[in-house]
């Protein structure tokens, strides 16, 4: 990120943002509620354009302040492209629940290649839903339902891991479950948290203070 700024018609929710995230490094978006870590996490999902300022990214999902091909240098990813190297937990988003977690990671699984190490009877163990693997999800309590999500994202074949709470709804046994997950699949990629409980980004080795940017 390079000088970047976002705003909703006046008010700036972040501004003069320069910031490298790096590959096999995991980093937190921490403030209070209504700071705007969602919407900096949206941005670096792509999903959303910086207001001024700039976004680059590697083709190993990278986010950095490269400006050129020059030899030695990771291409750049086009705005078109960058789904295809990130992957996305939110609250805010929802899955199919018509469908049964079989059927719905078959899906997802259609759109965004899962790991290499990965089937969909792993991932429905590895989340703990074996025995709702055949349920339709809108049958499924809050919790079960973030195990999902969390499951969908991390077990995506992507390089670029991006988490906003990514612990709601979660008991203890589920917590413990995310830190284990994050320990086995995570650690030669790029892992993004947005939170305001520490709990949910307690192994992250950077911290960016959204606070920090709004002027």
């Amino acid at each position: 990120m390079i000088d970047a700024g976002k705003r909703f018609n006046r008010d700036w929710i972040f501004r003069h943002l320069s910031y490298n995230f790096e590959e096999a490094n995991s980093y937190a978006i921490i403030g209070p509620n209504g700071s705007g870590k969602s919407t900096l996490l949206q941005v670096l999902s792509g999903a959303m354009e910086v207001s001024e300022g700039r976004i680059e990214f590697s083709r190993q999902a990278s986010v950095d302040s490269r400006q050129s091909n020059a030899p030695g240098r990771d291409p750049i990813v086009s705005s078109e492209e960058i789904f295809n190297y990130v992957s996305i937990s939110a609250p805010y988003l929802e899955v199919v629940e018509e469908m049964t977690l079989r059927e719905f990671l078959n899906f997802h699984a259609r759109f965004k290649p899962l790991l290499p190490s990965a089937s969909v009877e792993m991932i429905v163990s590895e989340i703990g839903l074996s025995g709702a693997i055949n349920k339709q999800i809108r049958h499924y309590s809050s919790g079960m339902k973030q195990r999902v999500k969390i499951g969908q994202a991390i077990f995506s074949d992507t390089p670029f891991l991006l988490l906003d709470e990514p612990c709601t709804n979660l008991d203890e046994e589920g917590i413990a479950l995310y830190h284990q997950l994050i320990g086995r699949y995570c650690g030669d990629r790029l892992v993004v948290v947005s939170s305001n409980d520490e709990i949910e980004y307690r192994f992250c080795s950077h911290r960016i203070n959204i606070g920090d940017y709004k002027k």
